[in-house]
């Protein structure tokens, strides 16, 4: 039999199969790396343009708590110490996020945790339900009318296309609240954004392996195949498949960049568009990701959109038709012994970052023990 040219072709150049390639290629395997768009990186991808490095598919802003994750991501990269606050625009007046002492202040004029709390918890008495049956009366058992029509209502429908009683209440399992001062958006101990962009860490994952773009797995899959021993596949797992059991359901997102001849459009990284009114949910300006000084500005209005097999899948819809459906296709995929599936789209689920990564090298760490067997 004639022997493959590599050990693995990866299909997606997003974190997952770069991580993947970067460390099976540090053990002596010999890797090759393919993606349907014509650049690495994913969805993590930045455009240089005018000195600022333009997330092109959405604010990407790295967190955790893991240190082995933080220590892994600076190997390839500086971070700087952007912190993410953003800010949401509702009927007119601006608030600060998440929903903290700077929000109740902002909307009730409550200075102390204890007004802030009375408020809610009167609300969530007067409004929530003990057994929720959708989101709306989810949110409002949570965090009480006020907070539900200020900022989740619109934002959700735009954000999902469907009205709030028709979405599931699992959507919102919680709602992060704090009863302080504190408009850092994420916990995490770790937090920024790499100096110079995402490519910087991709770049530093791939360096020394073979990678090629704008190739379509699909329209040459038996030939590419045939040069690898085993695929590490990161698309769309009902794709792989044919959609033999039915087809998986996304929410898709299209951007708009606009450059603008000023120096600073919103004084904001990212502006949450929460009213109906805005077909967006949010601007993203971003130089401010970097502290950028440049005399001109670049922003990003981010529309949600109904997905079909020609655009971006961006999140998984999991309901219980769809959830169905992924049981079949996972229990398949367990079947096939030379395909490693892996990431956002080929496990139906909606991945950070940080969460991608300890995935890819939890991974590896799994198939390298088989291999040691």
């Amino acid at each position: 039999m004639k022997e493959k040219k590599y050990d693995y072709l990866i299909v997606g150049a997003g974190l997952f199969g770069s991580v993947f390639a970067h460390e099976m290629t540090k053990r002596g395997k010999k890797c090759i790396v393919i993606d349907k768009r014509k650049h690495l990186g994913g969805n993590v991808y930045c455009e240089e343009k005018e000195g600022i490095n333009i997330h092109k598919y959405g604010a990407h802003i790295f967190h955790t708590n893991d240190k082995k994750i933080w220590d892994y991501v600076n190997q390839f990269a500086d971070f700087n110490n952007y912190i993410n606050s953003p800010l949401s625009l509702s009927k007119g007046k601006l608030y600060n996020l998440p929903f903290n002492m700077n929000t109740f202040y902002q909307l009730w004029g409550t200075k102390t945790p204890e007004e802030a709390k009375k408020i809610i918890n009167e609300q969530i008495a007067e409004y929530g339900f003990k057994s929720p049956k959708n989101l709306e009366e989810q949110a409002l058992s949570l965090v009480g009318k006020d907070i539900y029509e200020t900022f989740i209502k619109s934002y959700t429908e735009k954000q999902w296309g469907k009205k709030a009683t028709e979405l599931p209440s699992f959507i919102i399992k919680r709602l992060p609240v704090r009863f302080t001062y504190n408009n850092n958006y994420f916990n995490d101990m770790y937090q920024g954004i790499p100096v110079g962009g995402y490519n910087t860490i991709i770049d530093g994952l791939l360096s020394g392996i073979e990678t090629k773009t704008s190739v379509d797995f699909f329209e040459d899959r038996i030939s590419l195949e045939s040069l690898a021993d085993k695929v590490v596949y990161t698309g769309k797992i009902d794709e792989f498949f044919d959609y033999k059991h039915g087809q998986l359901e996304y929410r898709s997102l299209r951007f708009e960049h606009e450059l603008h001849t000023i120096e600073n459009y919103q004084g904001n990284a990212v502006v949450n568009y929460n009213d109906a009114s805005y077909a967006f949910t949010r601007i993203i300006e971003h130089k401010h990701f970097e502290f950028g000084k440049q005399n001109k500005t670049i922003i990003t209005k981010e529309y949600p959109e109904n997905w079909n097999r020609k655009k971006e899948a961006y999140y998984p819809i999991n309901n219980d038709r769809n959830q169905s459906i992924f049981k079949k296709y996972k229990e398949e995929s367990k079947l096939s012994k030379d395909v490693i599936f892996g990431g956002r789209l080929a496990e139906y689920r909606y991945y950070d970052m940080h969460q991608i990564i300890a995935s890819s090298l939890t991974k590896v760490e799994e198939i390298l023990k088989i291999e040691r067997q």
